[in-house]
């Protein structure tokens, strides 16, 4: 399949996957394995030196959004391979990235995009639950993370992504509805708003935008409002024909994904954006 050869040929030597400029990096690497798992074609000729990779990466002095990433990675490689990463060390290693997540807490019961932030980030509140559920760690006081998140919500229907942001997006707001599922915390109102907010946001060509100032569709948007669509059960709320239309256009003959209509190279995380948006059209 040319997506799987799009796939791992962008494999570097070292294990990792990179984006269109640079070296390896946890982030890239994250889209690579879950792409390939997304085809059934991560296997242990990938996995095992990607595995190398993420036993080099420090916990200490990592980013929080490459943390996640090789949270994400671990867990999907663990979840091919059944053995632990870090073999005996797996214990010390989870508390240790549990410790450095918590650190990002806010006074207003999100979790900032990185230490010593003033205020809760909706993506990377999504993002660390998201950890705490792989890592299979309690999340303490919930019900500050839900009223952080209601903070959010905006006029109209969808939620912005940090507190002095103008307009909701299509991204937070799937972040957003990603952790009231997360939380149990979701209601039919919520719901009922949140997929005619969507419903706006789906534009022209098929795809959704990102907010209601961008003109263009792109397939991340695409993605997370058909991922968030589908969680809520309400697929129906936008027309699925143009929006597989617009998903299709963006592949490459040679495999992977574009961004956008605009965009003229693909890379291995859009390719996961629109293998997951076929994934999901294709459900009946």
């Amino acid at each position: 399949m040319r997506h799987t050869r799009f796939l791992r040929a962008a494999q570097r030597p070292d294990g990792g996957f990179g984006g269109r400029l640079g070296a390896s990096d946890p982030y890239y690497t994250s889209f690579g394995l879950r792409a390939l798992a997304m085809l059934g074609q991560l296997d242990s000729e990938v996995a095992a030196p990607a595995a190398t990779l993420l036993r080099t990466q420090s916990v200490e002095h990592a980013l929080p959004a490459d943390l996640t990433s090789i949270v994400f990675s671990t867990a999907i490689i663990e979840a091919i391979t059944g053995q632990p990463i870090f073999g005996d060390g797996t214990e010390p290693w989870k508390q240790q990235v549990i410790s450095h997540l918590q650190q990002l807490r806010c006074e207003d019961g999100g979790y900032a995009k990185g230490p010593g932030g003033a205020a809760g980030s909706v993506y990377q509140t999504f993002l660390t639950l998201t950890c705490f559920e792989l890592l299979d760690h309690a999340i303490a006081q919930p019900e500050q993370i839900v009223g952080f998140i209601e903070s959010q919500r905006a006029e109209g229907g969808g939620f912005r992504e940090i507190r002095v942001a103008k307009r909701a997006g299509t991204n937070p707001t799937a972040a957003a509805i990603g952790s009231l599922l997360i939380l149990d915390a979701l209601t039919t109102e919520t719901i009922e708003q949140t997929a005619a907010f969507l419903a706006r946001m789906q534009g022209s060509e098929g795809g959704q935008l990102a907010n209601s100032r961008v003109p263009i569709a792109d397939v991340l948007s695409t993605f997370t409002g058909l991922m968030t669509l589908a969680d809520l059960d309400r697929l129906d709320a936008i027309a699925l024909g143009p929006a597989r239309r617009f998903v299709e256009q963006l592949q490459d003959p040679e495999g992977g994904f574009r961004a956008a209509a605009w965009d003229t190279e693909c890379d291995v995380e859009y390719t996961f954006y629109g293998l997951g948006c076929l994934a999901i059209l294709a459900v009946p």
